[in-house]
């Protein structure tokens, strides 16, 4: 099974985007407003940056404004994250029926780690861990997926995804595997118009279709 990371185990995406608009005034002079990021969501750091710099008429210097940033989010993190509901049991419970289990994100390792440390998940529930910045192209593009499925040695097939964006459904349609969608992030309409196979609000709330499917698997 393969997890996305921000809206599917956590939701980390409001405290990034309050750290880039700091980084914003900080190193551009301009002042950007956190629900601008939203769109560019699950794509990678040079959309991230980028495309909320050429709404101001700057230019995103990269890596330099994504490492400030996350040197601006860690100091955020103590005391404001917490874990999604239904995410540290339904993991738990995964691995208990010895399913192998990875995190495949569009956000860089660094950020990866950072946040599974503030929501106390250890790695060692996690088989496989895969950043952005270890595949050539990002979400909606599979290679994060097929990545985290080489890792794992599970055939792509065999692979559930479980996802928050429409560019992360597209990237595990793309892959060839399965896909939960949570409408933790977007509205419900929007995800299954990306035709994910199963859809929940979060994972205390898993389809008992799926349930059943897994126990088959």
């Amino acid at each position: 099974m393969i997890f996305d990371m921000d809206g599917v185990l956590c939701d980390s995406e409001h405290l990034m985007a309050e750290a880039a608009c700091a980084m914003f005034r900080e190193l551009h002079g301009v002042s950007p407003l956190p629900d601008e990021f939203r769109p560019f969501m699950g794509r990678g750091s040079e959309a991230y940056f980028g495309g909320v710099a050429a709404h101001h008429g700057v230019r995103a210097v990269l890596p330099r404004d994504r490492d400030r940033t996350y040197e601006i989010f860690r100091a955020m993190l103590p005391g404001r994250l917490e874990p999604l509901p239904g995410a540290r049991e339904f993991i738990v419970g995964i691995r208990e029926a010895g399913r192998r289990t990875a995190v495949a994100t569009s956000a860089d390792r660094i950020k990866l780690r950072a946040i599974l440390d503030a929501i106390r998940f250890p790695s060692a529930w996690f088989d496989a861990l895969v950043g952005a910045e270890e595949v050539a192209r990002n979400k909606p593009a599979p290679d994060v997926f097929l990545a985290a499925s080489r890792r794992l040695g599970v055939p792509p097939r065999y692979c559930l995804v479980v996802e928050d964006t429409v560019p992360g459904i597209e990237a595990a349609r793309a892959a060839g595997m399965r896909c939960l969608a949570l409408w933790t992030t977007f509205p419900r309409d929007v995800l299954a118009a990306a035709g994910p196979d199963w859809l929940a609000p979060n994972l205390a709330a898993v389809p008992a279709d799926l349930q059943a499917a897994l126990g088959r698997w």
